[in-house]
């Protein structure tokens, strides 16, 4: 691999860049790629958006986010291992798509890369995308494995309980806030256990209790759900005001899942990029959610996820990436850009281009 796209990542990965302060590292982004070849901009929300070739041609966009989750982890090498917060997640599939696109010669075709801000928390970066883009396909950085490509991710609902009750004393029967807390969540859980279909995890609705706490007095919690494909989220909502009787019950978000057609152009040229590097292309549904699940249903254009890395390190005190695989992915990813660029000019322009 080149020095030069090791050394890319390795910056990348030594500026920290927790959700919301992400704002050093898309400076540096901005700064950077224009050296590479891209016109850079950041938005109103803090995106880096780095973009080449013609404004009138047909545009890949390739999406990866900056943020990561707060702990911070020793950047160090240790043979062909680069460890750092984000080189997995998701620095590395983000510096992937830097080093492919500026190396793709995909002729009269746009390539825009967009470095975007808080996916761990609420997307906000890649929500904003949505109001002054429309590209004809796109990809989003996360890691599957150079080999792998993701075509699915389950949604999420993230519900926020708090009841009250009166003072009472431990001997008296009467519920207190903590048994009613408890009870609710009793509640979800059956629930999505009633509606548990195979048994795939994707495939199944699964509650999470991520903060509790509370007295006799007052209780609160929070519980989020990975939803799958299908799953009635208007129904579940009514569930839960029913389940809730007089807490007050917030929804602080509502992520459908999504899952994409394996025929699309995206998922084909992937695979068919895999297999030119020796290697079978393993589909993969993953039980988390990404900005895949906010702009695929907006755009409905052909998609797929991609990016190096194992996946099972994500937020995790000993995130690495192998750079030889980061290698890999960067080729992958170039050959599918090529590929998807004969595909979107019309056959006389990609014979003047050379695309054909």
């Amino acid at each position: 691999m080149s020095t030069r796209a090791e050394s890319l990542l390795r910056r990348m990965v030594d500026i920290p860049s927790p959700s919301g302060e992400e704002a050093e590292l898309a400076a540096f982004l901005a700064r950077e790629l224009k050296d590479w070849g891209f016109e850079t901009h950041l938005d109103e929300v803090g995106n880096v958006i780095a973009g080449r070739g013609p404004d009138s041609g047909p545009t890949i966009m390739l999406i990866g986010h900056m943020d990561t989750v707060p702990s911070q982890v020793e950047v160090r090498r240790e043979g062909t291992l680069l460890y750092g917060r984000g080189t997995v997640d998701a620095k590395g599939p983000l510096a992937t798509m830097i080093c492919a696109a500026a190396a793709a010669d995909v002729g009269p075709v746009r390539l825009v890369v967009a470095g975007v801000v808080e996916e761990e928390t609420f997307g906000r970066g890649a929500t904003h995308l949505l109001e002054g883009h429309r590209p004809d396909v796109a990809f989003v950085g996360e890691p599957n494995g150079w080999s792998g490509v993701g075509i699915g991710y389950k949604g999420r609902v993230v519900v926020r309980y708090d009841v009250r009750r009166p003072a009472v004393h431990t001997a008296s029967p009467e519920e207190k806030a903590t048994e009613a807390a408890a009870a609710f969540w009793n509640k979800v859980v059956a629930y999505c256990e009633a509606r548990a279909e195979g048994t795939r995890a994707f495939d199944r609705p699964v509650p999470t209790l991520t903060e509790m706490g509370g007295t006799i007095e007052e209780a609160s919690m929070t519980v989020a759900c990975r939803t799958p494909p299908g799953f009635d989220l208007a129904e579940f909502e009514r569930f839960l005001a029913d389940a809730a009787g007089d807490a007050v019950l917030k929804i602080d978000d509502r992520t459908p899942a999504v899952r994409v057609d394996t025929r699309g152009a995206a998922v084909r040229a992937l695979c068919s990029a895999i297999r030119a590097q020796g290697a079978r292309p393993t589909l993969k549904l993953k039980t988390g959610t990404a900005d895949l699940n906010i702009v695929e249903p907006h755009w409905n254009v052909p998609m797929a996820v991609y990016g190096p890395g194992d996946s099972a390190l994500d937020h995790t005190d000993r995130e690495h990436i192998d750079l030889t695989e980061y290698a890999k992915a960067v080729e992958v990813l170039r050959h599918a850009l090529e590929t998807l660029a004969g595909e979107l000019v019309q056959p006389e322009e990609a014979a003047a281009a050379g695309v054909l």
